[in-house]
């Protein structure tokens, strides 16, 4: 690897590998460095004349680390490290994304230090919020980095996409945002394989190329919306139930997730479709709204079978004696 042969930049490099190894011995920076071990303590002095605190260990395992002192060290991170560091917060703290927080503000001060090229894509994930994902689902920074670079700068890819039984597709799409929604990670946009709007699981994607071929992100995205709109069709069963409320009542107890919601005489229309629909039926249940089920079959049965369970329970409870004492 050839760096540059400027002092300071290799001062800077000197740097890097001693906050990335700590206890780093002069013979291995200098290797690191492609230079003499004389001539990596020389930079080591360069950065101590800066007044950065270089501390050195004595005994076997010692080397050079970076102390505690008045001023912080700079960090210098790639597009990868800062998206892994920032996905990993929104991860682990629902308040990472909200600027007056704690962690949004610490957050906040990193981006603001960092190069532009590396900055655009990390701002694009820190507005991103949601619950934290299942970890068997965690997705590699450095692909994800590639993806949001992508949607900022609005080029296609092509991707292999590992299908449901499996098999892996080479996909080519137009990538509006990443999003983070229901513990996962998504890509959501165009595919021209599918010729159809896709939002494609980030940790199925196994490869990424960035081509040259440009593209125009639908006007006014909501990337959230349009993500919860788009998982809740395209299933097997059909969902037609009418909510007894106002829109706004709707909107509030019904997450965009499960469907659309459209006035219609005496209620709210909500249409979607399930793969689930006794997962549906209870979804349905926990709401405080009256609603009845208008088509589907299967979501017919499964909230009479939800309903008869309950009837059930309650019947069980009723029938148990109450201990205390009776006047």
């Amino acid at each position: 690897m050839r760096y540059d042969t400027s002092p300071t930049a290799r001062a800077l490099l000197a740097l890097e590998a001693i906050q990335d190894c700590p206890g780093i011995t002069a013979q291995r920076l200098g290797d690191h460095l492609g230079v003499t071990e004389r001539a990596a303590r020389r930079y080591v002095a360069i950065l101590r004349e800066a007044d950065l605190p270089i501390e050195s260990v004595t005994g076997p395992h010692g080397g050079y680390r970076v102390g505690r002192g008045l001023r912080l060290p700079p960090l210098m991170f790639t597009a990868a490290e800062a998206l892994g560091l920032v996905m990993a917060v929104l991860e682990g703290h629902r308040g990472a994304a909200d600027p007056t927080e704690l962690v949004g503000t610490a957050l906040s001060k990193i981006l603001r230090v960092l190069p532009q090229p590396v900055a655009e894509p990390v701002r694009a994930v820190h507005r991103i919020s949601g619950p934290p994902p299942d970890p068997s689902l965690r997705v590699d920074p450095g692909l994800t980095a590639q993806l949001v670079g992508a949607c900022t700068s609005a080029r296609r890819v092509r991707i292999d996409y590992r299908l449901e039984d499996g098999r892996v597709r080479l996909m080519e799409v137009d990538p509006w945002a990443v999003v983070l929604r229901h513990g996962r990670w998504y890509l959501l946009g165009w595919s021209h394989t599918s010729g159809a709007q896709r939002a494609l699981r980030i940790d199925r994607v196994q490869s990424v190329f960035t081509t040259s071929q440009t593209f125009t992100a639908p006007e006014h995205l909501d990337a959230l919306r349009t993500l919860e709109e788009h998982l809740s069709q395209g299933w097997r069963h059909e969902v037609d139930v009418l909510l007894r409320a106002d829109l706004d009542d709707a909107s509030r107890w019904v997450p965009r997730s499960l469907g659309r919601l459209e006035e219609v005489e005496g209620g709210i229309r909500l249409r979607a479709t399930t793969d689930d629909p006794e997962w549906y039926a209870r979804q349905l249940a926990v709401t405080p709204l009256t609603f009845e089920v208008l088509g589907s079959a299967p979501l017919v049965q499964a909230t009479e079978d939800l309903a008869a369970r309950l009837v059930k329970a309650a019947g069980s409870a009723a029938a148990t004696p109450r201990s205390g004492h009776q006047g």
